[in-house]
């Protein structure tokens, strides 16, 4: 398996642990959205030093990105939020399998239309067969 899919691999097995992590911590706090500030305050940490050993000098170019690429912020702190806040009312399962669906969607969409520099890659009926499926498989683990 290429190093780039092992990387993918556990970021996605990581997904539904952040997500029963967070919800574990906001239930102990009290308060999903203190929860989520200490999440994103341990991720900036990380992400600082990281940012530091392989590239600081890069933080100068943000003053010329395009406006709309700091959305992606946003999205992750919506994310954080509403797994932290649904998550344990509605299940870690549950919840996973809705952002799992709504991944297949939008990276279809993107990868079909090539969208914010995305490599263009058509939704052919091969490729929507293989998005349902893989919908079709998240939805099964779910049953029972």
């Amino acid at each position: 398996m290429p190093l780039q899919a092992t990387i993918m691999l556990l970021a996605g097995l990581g997904i539904p642990v952040l997500a029963a992590l967070n919800a574990a911590l906001g239930r102990h706090m009290g308060s999903p959205a203190v929860a989520a500030v200490i999440l994103f305050a341990v991720a900036l940490a990380v992400t600082v030093a990281t940012a530091l050993v392989t590239g600081p000098r890069a933080v100068v170019h943000v003053a010329s990105a395009p406006r709309y690429l700091l959305l992606a912020g946003a999205l992750v702190a919506f994310y954080v939020l509403s797994i932290t806040y649904i998550a344990p009312s509605f299940g870690v399962g549950n919840a996973v399998f809705f952002v799992l669906l709504g991944q297949l969607v939008s990276a279809a969409v993107i990868d079909h239309y090539g969208l914010f520099g995305a490599q263009v890659s058509p939704l052919s009926l091969t490729r929507a067969g293989g998005v349902a499926a893989m919908a079709f498989g998240v939805w099964l683990t779910q049953q029972a």
